[in-house]
Parts: structure tokens; C-alpha cells; sequence
């Protein structure tokens, strides 16, 4: 059944061998370089660092074409609204301002190569925390996953919570995928409506797809319920984790950069916007 490319990648590949412990920290290292550093070169660093990580995950192709498609129009939007409107680092004009006989915008509204540059950042840190996500959480079975939390002094009951979404996500995507077929199977050509014709089309689907989510999330109560789930982190587990010579070095070197990165930044200045 397609769910719209999300669900586990069943590969084996050497980043997703890595303990889930080593995933979360390369996890929190992107995070917090990401904040960190608002040069345009680092920041270009970061995200083809972050982009690299996919032929190493063995990750589909076809799912970051279609992640990129989705998001390229939002970036630019980004790179037009900080290119005109970021008035902090906007010093050198690239084009305009406007014509001062325009209404409202006349003489003021104007493109900077500063605003263009911090739009290429803003981009860029967007970027990597969208793909490192997926890198992380399609290549780690959700069981695995809650132990690696626990491990990690995370309550069950979250690590539980969050394993449950992550299972629950590839479920609602596929019964949206069903839904769509069904449309189709009774004639409904989606491919040949309109932009607005199309967006009533899904919008039909929305509200059997929100029922039908309701009515799983009822079921998952009371299973959970008749099993008498108390959230108790004292328990035994399938798969113990162990923690290997290069899931420490990994570890060690994400928590060298989220110590490091801050520093630098805040402290000596590097890796601000500009230098």
C-alpha cells in the first residue's frame, strides 16, 4: 500500500547498524549546529552534510526529490521575504527600490544581496533539520527506539508515545492513499481537475481520514487498557543495546560539536552571519 513514501527502510546500511543512541546524538548535533552557525558557507556545509547522510541511510531517492519538490516553493518564499523585507543585514541593494510613484511601496521596497545571502542560510538550516529526521527515524524500528530512549533517561510513557506516533503516521498515510484510490476506482480523475477542483477532492478525504484516526486512536486506548499499561520502564527488552567502539566515537564527536559550536559562535564570533 503507498503511503506517500514514509515508513521504515528495510536496507541494511552502515548508518542504520549504528546504535539509536549515535542516530539521536547526529540528531541533536544538526540541531544545535543549525542554530549555531548563521554563516552561509557553514551553513551549506551543515545541510550537504546532513544530505550526504541519505546514500549512506540507502534511503529512496524518489522520497527527497519528492521531500525537495514539497518544500521548494516555501523556500522561496523564504529567499524573497528575507531578500526584501530583512532590513537587520540588508545594506547593499541588489535591485530597487521602487519606483517612488507606486503606491504604498514606492521608494522602499527593495532586494539585498545581504538579505538574499541570510535567505540561503535560513534555507539551509531549514534543509538539514528536514532531512536529517527522516534519516533518523526511517532507518530505526520504533521498538528499538523506545529502548534507546529509555536508555537515555527519557519516562516510558514518552518514549512510548512517540514510538506509537511513529507507527501510527505510515497507517493514516496509507487509509489516505486508500481513499484517494477509491476515489478514483469510482471515476474521479484527479489528474484532470483544476487546482481548485482538486483541492475540494482532498478535501472530501479529510474528514473520513480524521474519523478513521479517531476510531484507531480509541482501539489503541483499550488494548493499552485490557493489557493494564502502566508506563513502568521496569521491564526486559528483546533487543538490549550495547554500545560499540564506533557508535562512542560518533557519540563523542556530536558531543564535542554541540560543545564546541556554541562557543565559538557566541564567544569568538565564528561562524556569524558575515564572517
Amino acid at each position: 500500500m503507498n503511503t506517500f513514501g514514509f515508513g521504515s527502510a528495510a536496507r541494511h546500511s552502515p548508518f542504520s547498524s549504528l546504535d539509536v543512541r549515535a542516530k539521536l546524538a547526529i540528531l541533536a548535533a544538526t540541531v544545535v549546529l543549525a542554530f549555531s552557525w548563521e554563516n552561509p558557507m557553514l551553513s551549506g556545509v551543515l545541510a550537504g552534510g546532513v544530505l550526504l547522510l541519505w546514500p549512506l541511510a540507502r534511503l529512496e531517492w524518489r522520497d527527497l526529490k519528492r521531500l525537495l519538490f514539497l518544500m521548494s516553493p516555501f523556500f522561496v518564499i523564504i529567499l524573497l521575504v528575507h531578500g526584501v523585507f530583512n532590513e537587520v543585514v540588508g545594506r547593499t541593494p541588489l535591485l530597487g527600490p521602487v519606483p517612488a510613484w507606486v503606491p504604498l511601496v514606492g521608494g522602499r521596497l527593495r532586494v539585498t544581496s545581504e538579505g538574499l545571502l541570510y535567505g540561503l542560510v535560513v534555507i539551509s538550516r531549514t534543509l538539514a533539520l528536514i532531512l536529517v529526521l527522516p534519516v533518523v527515524v526511517l532507518t530505526t524500528d520504533p521498538n528499538t527506539l523506545v529502548v534507546g530512549l529509555v536508555r537515555l533517561r527519557v519516562p516510558y510513557t514518552g518514549a512510548f508515545v512517540f514510538s506509537s506516533a511513529l507507527r501510527f503516521l505510515p497507517l493514516v498515510l496509507g487509509e489516505a492513499a486508500a481513499l484517494i484510490e477509491a476515489q478514483r476506482l469510482r471515476g474521479l480523475d484527479l489528474e484532470k481537475l483544476g487546482l481548485w477542483a482538486r483541492g475540494r477532492a482532498y478535501a472530501r478525504v479529510a474528514v473520513p481520514l480524521v474519523l478513521g484516526a479517531l476510531i484507531k486512536s480509541q482501539q489503541l486506548e483499550v488494548v493499552l487498557q485490557s493489557k493494564a499499561f502502566s508506563g513502568s520502564a521496569e521491564r526486559t527488552y528483546l533487543e538490549p543495546l550495547e554500545l560499540r567502539t564506533r557508535d562512542r566515537v560518533v557519540i563523542g564527536t556530536s558531543a564535542l560539536l554541540m560543545l564546541l559550536a556554541p562557543i565559538l559562535r557566541f564567544g569568538y564570533g565564528i561562524g556569524a552571519f558575515g564572517i
